[in-house]
């Protein structure tokens, strides 16, 4: 019986240090239906706690890994403690590939092939328990795993058991998540000391580059192995960012090492190859792995980790509509978990490749993947859920709005989601491919033109985050074609094709009179799956223009010269304004505009660009330009727009000013700040903010700066005025006023608070008060002048002046200018603007 051989494990098991927490665990999770155990990695939580569970729970476990590599290399290890074949008591499914049966009892899977299954039925028939392993890592899958079957045990399975893994302090949070009663179960690790040599590289070998990880550092990489070598003892493991990095290194390691067993291990290997890494060998090896041994993969006989310090890590550039893995240095926390794999078997030794002075300057924690990756895929998974955008659903993290409605409007164009957030028959169709969106719509899409097989292997292609060291796709399909021998891509494209043959039916459909090669079909189905990433070659450049509106260049190859390319993959370092083709494929200007129609669009471009009104009709592709013609008559909103933008870059200097025109605006601006609303604002800000309400009629023939120097500002400006009030304007905002000589004088609004009139003293002789403005608000400042027109006293208050200040001005002035009169009392004497001798005549 299935449950006497886990029993007989159990009874006897292996010296692990999580042993002394099963009991705890079991009572936790009898007692509230959910537990957390938080254990550092190697304790042996992966291979005990599920059989323990099945046996405390009388049923099927399933347990999820983050990695198809991992699950399958857990299954093998409880079926070799139970002296079975894997895919009897312990199993496991993952993408493509499934090795257990009705009765098996601990069946290991990745987060992704877990939430199809609760995706088509949450209450996950015949499953006791579910155990989410490594939680720490905050896979997005992970997440919104979590998520779900909390809601659906609440909902529809209150005896599903639940139980979290985690090897940091997320173990509180998670238990948060799971239930106010939820216990943290806390198993201490057994590592041995490790001790710490710091590596770092040469100036002339940086880590990172605008390329990648640079060929000199993994030079110096494979040096510091050879060093570990030669120093310690024991197995080696090595760890670095990407399986491009790891191919390099054993390359460079086996050829200067030739007593050692050098073995890649990545997630991109067949089984065999993984496994062969996975066992402890006759002789002394040397493993390179990417992160997929940091945490959730123990690899036997290790004594020695040198590690480049690097991790490749899902990022997006919402602004470029850029997503991908990019190459950065790696946490705090993920340096000392790959530092604790020396530690599992005896004391050991960590080459660390970077300074003590880096290592303090790292982040202390690697972000969420829901924090920084593209969530195209995770928002059609909670739409379909029934929580669109995580609406109601408790998530560790919530979503950045920016990265949610980014995803939300792909996943629109692609026809998946309804302009509500519902899930569309489309997207239904999509999401059962079980893949990245994008690519489930290349594959669907590309089928009807290029045929199912060629779909499915540039999909295959695309669908490999490893990626190729030929930006060229076509070459690279091409050499994988050619080498014949099975391998990840040949079976992803086989499952992508079984599965075409399983929902569609017909050949593919040609173009009319048109055979399309492998580069157009590479192109093409590439194209469907990133049409923001068609690019154009900028003229005489080796730069391109994404359709997305991202720059970006090529770096030499096949592909130079190449007018059009379908960009699968691209990087923007930090401080470069464009990004690096990593991956593309040509196309022609008709492939292009198929693959992405849906981005086609026929626009008018009414600009101010260069000091002239550009006035275009123009087909673009998103941000590619296609083809433009003159526009004689373009809409006048477009118009005002244009020169709005014209008169903000080069200032309201482009329409003239003459002097009546700068008066009336400064009247304007004066009832404005004495009055408010409904006098119109006409500050700089104002008047561009609203260009068409005053230059509005004059916009129609406007094609450049000689129209905009005829247009009739103090006209313009008159259309502001409000109706009925416009009649009072020369009431409250008079631009004369006469004074006692009988001469009607200009007031100065060019200060809105401080309307002013400077008028010579002896012209205002018997006059008590200036007249205040604005209704009486504001009274009028007399700026009063020496027969010289020079400034002798400014007042508001002349009736005041006339008995305060006056006898001063007129002992100073009275001298020198003797020729002028000066009354004792200017109130009763007459004014003037004569001297006295022309006034007695």
């Amino acid at each position: 019986m299935p449950l006497r051989d886990l029993s007989v494990l159990l009874a006897d098991p292996p010296d692990l240090p999580v042993v002394r927490g099963l009991a705890g665990l079991e009572r936790a999770v009898s007692a509230a239906g959910a537990a957390v155990l938080q254990s550092p990695p190697g304790s042996g939580k992966t291979t005990l706690v599920p059989p323990a569970l099945a046996v405390a729970l009388g049923g099927r476990v399933v347990v999820t890994q983050p990695r198809r590599i991992a699950a399958r290399a857990a299954a093998r290890r409880l079926a070799e403690l139970l002296g079975q074949p894997v895919g009897q008591v312990s199993g496991f499914a993952v993408r493509g590939e499934r090795r257990s049966n009705a009765g098996t009892l601990v069946e290991f899977v990745t987060a992704g092939t877990l939430l199809r299954r609760v995706q088509r039925d949450p209450e996950l028939p015949g499953v006791r328990a579910v155990v989410l392993d490594e939680v720490h890592e905050r896979q997005i899958d992970s997440d919104l795993l979590l998520a779900m079957l909390v809601e659906a045990r609440s909902a529809l399975r209150e005896d599903l058991a639940l139980v979290a893994m985690s090897a940091t302090v997320e173990a509180g949070r998670v238990a948060a998540l799971l239930g106010p009663a939820t216990e943290v179960v806390t198993v201490p690790g057994a590592l041995h000391p490790v001790t710490t040599v710091w590596c770092p590289p040469p100036r002339t070998a940086p880590q990172l580059t605008p390329h990648g990880t640079s060929p000199a550092f993994l030079g110096h990489v494979a040096d510091v192995v050879g060093r570990a070598l030669r120093e310690q003892d024991g197995d080696v493991l090595v760890f670095l960012p990407g399986a491009r990095e790891v191919d390099d290194v054993a390359t460079r390691v086996r050829a200067s090492s030739r007593e050692v067993d050098v073995l890649p291990l990545h997630g991109r290997l067949p089984g065999a190859e993984q496994d062969r890494a996975l066992r402890q060998g006759p002789g002394r090896r040397v493993v390179v792995s990417t992160s997929v041994a940091e945490s959730s993969l123990t690899v036997p006989g290790v004594r020695v980790v040198v590690d480049a310090g690097l991790a490749r890590e899902p990022r997006t550039d919402h602004h470029r509509g850029l997503a991908g893995l990019v190459t950065r240095r790696v946490s705090q926390a993920g340096a000392e978990q790959r530092a604790g794999r020396a530690g599992r078997q005896g004391p050991g030794t960590v080459y660390r490749c970077w300074s003590a002075g880096e290592h303090a300057q790292l982040a202390r924690q690697p972000q969420p993947e829901i924090l920084t990756g593209d969530l195209t895929g995770p928002m059609l998974e909670l739409a379909l859920w029934g929580a669109p955008g995580g609406s109601g659903l408790a998530l560790l993290d919530p979503p950045p709005a920016a990265a949610a409605a980014a995803a939300h409007a792909v996943l629109t164009d692609l026809g998946a989601l309804a302009p509500d957030g519902s899930v569309t028959g489309r997207g239904r169709e999509i999401a059962e491919v079980g893949t990245d969106p994008r690519l489930a719509r290349a594959l669907l899409d590309g089928a009807d033109v290029v045929g199912p097989r060629t779909a499915a292997e540039v999909v295959a292609l695309l669908s490999d985050d490893g990626g190729s060291s030929d930006v060229d796709l076509t070459a690279t399909l091409r050499r994988l074609r050619a080498a014949g021998r099975a391998g990840a891509w040949r079976r992803e494209a086989d499952r992508w094709e079984r599965h075409l043959s399983a929902t569609r039916s017909g050949g593919p459909r040609r173009r009319s009179g048109e055979r399309l090669d492998l580069d157009l079909a590479v192109g093409y189905v590439t194209a469907l799956a990133h049409p923001d990433r068609i690019a154009r070659r900028r003229p005489g450049s080796d730069r391109y223009l994404l359709a997305g509106g991202a720059g970006a260049r090529l770096t030499g190859g096949a592909l130079a010269g190449s007018e059009w390319l379908a960009v699968a993959d691209a990087t923007r370092s930090p401080g470069q304004t464009d990004a690096l083709i990593r991956g593309a494929a040509p196309v022609d200007e008709a492939t292009a505009r198929e693959a992405g129609a849906p981005l086609l669009r026929t626009v008018d471009d009414v600009a101010w660009r260069d000091g002239h009104l550009i006035s275009r009709r123009v087909v673009r592709l998103g941000a590619i330009e296609l083809s433009a013609e003159p526009l004689a008559r373009p809409p006048v909103d477009l118009v005002a727009a244009a020169v709005q933008d014209g008169l903000r870059a080069d200032g309201l200097g482009l329409v003239p000013w003459p002097a009546a025109a700068l008066a009336l605006r400064q009247r304007l601006a004066f009832l404005h700040a004495a009055l408010g609303p409904p006098w119109p604002d006409v500050s700089d800000d104002a008047l561009l903010e609203h260009v068409q309400d005053w230059l509005g009629p004059d916009l129609a023939g406007v094609r450049g700066p000689r129209a905009l120097a005829r247009v009739d500002t103090t006209t313009a400006l008159r259309r502001l005025l409000p109706w009925p009030d416009a009649a009072r304007l020369e009431e409250l905002a008079p631009e004369r006023v006469t004074v006692p000589t009988g001469s009607a004088l200009r007031i100065d609004y060019s200060d809105p608070g401080r309307p002013t009139l400077a008028v010579r003293i002896q012209e205002v002789f018997g006059w008590r008060g200036a007249p205040a403005l604005a209704g009486g608000r504001v009274p009028l400042v007399i700026e009063l002048l020496s027969p010289a027109r020079r400034p002798a006293a400014v007042t508001a208050d002349l009736a005041g002046f006339w008995r305060t200040g006056y006898p001063q001005v007129r002992a100073e002035l009275r001298g020198r200018y003797p020729k002028h009169p000066w009354p004792e009392d200017p109130t009763t004497a007459p004014a003037t603007t004569q001297t006295k001798g022309r006034a007695r005549g």
